[in-house]
């Protein structure tokens, strides 16, 4: 017996009547309803929102904004909310009769706008009075509970879009305020200079000041060290002078007989004078004399020893010699050395007599002159006791001096203290006056002063700061199209295991042959596998074509919904094969696991610990996610390790269907009657 015809076998007994085929088109029929059905009714729910009442309640009085605008917040609010559409705003005039109706389920939510919401939008204006501007959201979970949650963004978006509004129109009042400041600072900035010029100019003239100051003060100590000294050179002047005048005083009483004793020297030095020519006249005859008789005798000698030689008597050599033999007697005779006495002292007389004479003349000189120096020495007598008083005066006077000198030198120093303070402080206050100026141009400078573009620009980035720039790299294009790989591979499981309702997983006529067990499992199983795609080609058709879900991959999505149906049916009909009817229950319990943990519609990874591990063992998360990726056009390279575990589950669905047809082969009476059929 063939695979096939054991496939053949068990798909002609379901198809022998009407009603056997009837089922066969029901079962075929299960994904379409579940998965398709579920999809259309779901497929655009935020679409359809403005079917739903609304209530919308405006309190708000308006409120005049800081700058006299007029500021109708909850009117423009609520004029938005109903130009949107999002729902059905249907306007209520009290608060009370919006909360009845959400309480009786006449309206869905209630949105209330209270009536300082216009005055708390501009309140940050003033400092003490700044108040949050409310909206009040009513609902009701008995009403539906996702509705919470769509009204919640709903509300958000209305809050961020305010915010920003009125974040925009604060930012450009705080922008305008900005340029205001800075233009003041500006000139605060020039001020600040023109004083720090002034300024400068103070201490350029204290600087001058003191300058002048110290060299006030140091002409001061110079004048008090020469007034010192001044007075010191009259006291001594005054006891010079005293003592010249006690001395000039004793030289008049001593000089006072000078001219007559002067007229004495002077007559007696005449007479020296006269005494002393005479005895140079004879000393100078004398030698005169003596020097006659001693050149007289040689000249004998030599007329001798001439007339000597002439006659023969002696040689000119003996001539010579007798004249030499007389001049050495001659000069070393007792007339010779009279000579000589005589002619020294007569040198010595003759300056005798010169200097007598000039004696004699200065002291004539000097006795003609004597009357004139007494005369003299009267008047410097008489001025020295005229100077011996001034000088006394002077020194009291230089004294008084050196007193004022010392005050004037302790007035200048002070003087030069305090100028030199008012320079230091006027230096200061020049540098500090520059540093304000400075920073107050700097401070101006980091002052924004945007022109309009500007703050136009600026307000809206200060008004709504961060933006979020969304790349989808893979999108669903509606709520429908973002459940459908979940609910196409729900419905796949569930397709498949209906079918074990009306199929059987192995033929008791095939457990009766002699065919290898693996064919028989493999018999039983192309039955379920063939009506499995028959459901997935089916469901697939009508949700690509009916509902338009136009999926990025559709020819490998489908081939992909085969290989799904492929390991679904092999997986259900062997456990159901193995376990008989309890192997149903099995089937089911694993529907509901892969429920809770495939990651349909919640991340998996957000499901508790123990679900992790389902998710790794169990094949619905893998297609879940493989047809995210075919559908929305994601990355395509984890379907192939995906088909290869599906085809693993496949082989696991096959062994468990051998094994149970080796289990089968041998019949007990729990085969005959079964404890349990469902």
């Amino acid at each position: 017996m063939t695979v096939l015809r054991l496939a053949r076998s068990e798909l002609k007994r379901m198809t022998g009547g009407l009603l056997p085929k009837l089922t066969i088109l029901a079962l075929t029929m299960v994904p379409l309803l579940y998965g398709a059905v579920y999809l259309y009714a779901n497929w655009d729910p935020y679409g359809h929102l403005n079917n739903l009442d609304a209530a919308l309640v405006v309190e708000d009085s308006g409120a005049t904004a800081a700058d006299g605008t007029r500021l109708e917040a909850g009117t423009k609010v609520a004029d938005s909310l109903v130009e949107g559409n999002v729902f059905h705003w249907i306007p209520v005039d009290s608060p009370a009769e919006a909360d009845a109706g959400v309480r009786s389920g006449q309206y869905a939510f209630a949105l209330r706008i209270p009536k300082d919401f216009s005055a708390n939008l501009v309140s940050p204006g003033s400092f003490d009075s700044a108040s949050q501007a409310m909206l009040n959201v009513t609902t009701n979970d008995a009403n539906n509970y996702l509705l919470s949650t769509i009204v919640d963004k709903l509300t958000t978006a209305v809050h961020s879009t305010v915010a920003k509004e009125v974040g925009e129109e604060t930012a450009n009042q705080l922008l305008t305020g900005l340029g205001t400041i800075h233009s003041k600072m500006l000139q605060a900035a020039d001020g600040a200079s023109q004083l720090a010029d002034g300024v400068a100019t103070l201490r350029d003239g204290t600087v001058t000041l003191h300058e002048g100051t110290s060299a006030l003060s140091s002409g001061a100590d110079q004048l008090y060290a020469g007034q010192l000294k001044l007075r010191d050179g009259a006291n001594q002047l005054a006891d010079g002078a005293g003592q010249l005048s006690s001395g000039l005083a004793v030289l008049k009483d001593k000089t006072a007989t000078l001219p007559r004793d002067t007229q004495a020297l002077a007559s007696g030095a005449a007479q020296i004078a006269a005494g002393n020519a005479q005895l140079n006249a004879k000393v100078q005859d004398v030698a005169a004399q003596l020097d006659a008789a001693d050149q007289g005798l040689r000249s004998r000698v030599m007329d001798s020893n001439s007339r000597l030689v002439a006659s023969g008597v002696l040689t000119q050599d003996q001539a010579d010699k007798v004249l030499a033999d007389f001049d050495a007697a001659a000069a070393s005779s007792p007339v010779a050395t009279a000579k000589s006495k005589i002619q020294t002292d007569a040198a010595q007389v003759q300056q005798l007599a010169d200097g007598s004479e000039a004696v004699s003349v200065g002291a004539a000189r000097l006795a003609a002159g004597m009357p004139a120096l007494k005369d003299a020495i009267a008047q410097a007598s008489a001025g020295a006791d005229q100077l011996h008083a001034g000088a006394g005066a002077l020194a009291a006077g230089e004294q008084t001096a050196v007193d004022g000198s010392a005050q004037l030198a302790d007035g200048a120093r002070k003087v030069d203290g305090g100028a030199a303070q008012v320079s230091d402080g006027a230096t200061q206050a020049a540098t500090g006056s520059r540093t304000l100026a400075d920073e107050i141009g700097k401070g101006a400078g980091q002052v924004p002063n945007p022109d309009d573009a500007q703050k136009n620009n600026l307000s809206q980035v200060m008004a709504d700061p961060v933006a979020v720039s969304n790349v989808s790299q893979a999108k669903a294009g509606s709520y429908g199209a973002g459940l459908a790989p979940f609910f196409l591979t729900l419905a796949m499981w569930i397709g498949i295991f209906m079918l074990v309702q009306a199929m059987r997983p192995v033929t008791q006529r095939a457990l009766a042959s002699n065919a290898p067990s693996w064919k028989i499992a493999l018999g039983g199983w192309l039955p379920f596998l063939l009506v499995s795609v028959v459901q997935a080609s089916l469901l697939t058709l009508v949700v690509d074509v009916a509902l338009g879900l136009n999926p990025a991959h559709p020819v490998l999505m489908w081939l992909f919904m085969l290989a799904a149906a492929m390991a679904f049916s092999a997986l259900i009909q062997g456990v159901v094969a193995l376990l008989g009817s309890p192997g149903k229950l099995v089937v089911l319990i694993l529907l509901v696991l892969q429920l809770v943990s495939s990651g349909g519609t919640f991340p998996w990874q957000t499901t508790p610990q123990p679900l992790h591990v389902v998710h790794q063992v169990l094949p619905m998360g893998y297609v879940v996610t493989g047809m995210r990726h075919l559908i929305y056009g994601g990355d395509l390279s984890m379907i192939l390790p995906t088909l290869a575990g599906l085809l693993g589950y496949t082989l696991l669905g096959a062994a468990l269907s051998t094994l149970a047809v080796r289990k089968n082969k041998y019949w007990t009476l729990k085969t005959l009657k079964p404890e349990i059929a469902v």
